[in-house]
């Protein structure tokens, strides 16, 4: 049993809660919010920039745009746009918690980085939208009278950024091992399933 496991997610659906439940079940790291903290580290950029980027992707001709603006970096001299070297040093991350073969990774395209490890378990979660506003009110305590533009922002944010970068389709379900709706079942049992999948899955 390999305990690499890759959570992606639609906005308002639970996976970040439930990528942490399913770390706890495991016993492997969770690496979510310590994604940020160790490319802010590494990179040297402010960790409001990092955690924002996903969410520049929001207009997919203002994000290839930035992509194509490049200056020096300033390790090896080579001409790179922001948004390519936030991207490379997670994947430089991310690739480097593949190699010690256990953990939950939680967003930042990390089914497409680790594609050449075998054995990850690809999560998708996602959930009806009338459920994805309650959580999103209730839970993280959005604004009711806004929250269904949030939504498709930042849906819309994610599937831009990880269809920039990966070349291929944010919510295909042959990207992934396991899609899971969240809206009939609960956060536990949501990460009760993708334990026992983990466990019986077929290793190749």
């Amino acid at each position: 049993m390999k305990k690499l496991v890759t959570i992606s997610r639609s906005y308002g659906s639970g996976g970040r809660l439930i990528g942490k439940l399913a770390a706890e079940k495991l016993g492997v790291p969770l690496y979510d919010k310590e994604l940020i903290d160790y490319a802010a580290e590494r990179s040297g950029l402010s960790r409001d920039i990092i955690e924002s980027a996903e969410l520049r992707a929001k207009s997919s001709f203002t994000y290839t745009l930035q992509s194509a603006i490049s200056y020096a970096d300033t390790v090896t001299g080579e001409p790179i746009s922001m948004n390519e070297k936030l991207f490379l040093t997670q994947f430089d991350i991310i690739e480097q918690i593949g190699e010690l073969g256990e953990g939950v990774i939680v967003g930042r395209c990390a089914d497409y980085i680790l594609k050449e490890i075998p054995n990850v378990t690809n999560v998708f979660i996602y959930a009806e939208l009338p459920d994805r506003i309650r959580r999103c009110t209730e839970v993280y305590g959005d604004d009711p009278d806004t929250v269904k533009k949030k939504i498709a922002t930042y849906d819309k944010a994610r599937a831009n950024y990880y269809n920039y970068h990966t070349c291929q389709k944010w919510g295909d379900y042959s990207n992934y091992n396991l899609s899971l709706n969240s809206s009939y079942i609960s956060e536990e049992a949501a990460a009760d399933l993708i334990v026992e999948y983990v466990k019986t899955r077929a290793y190749r």
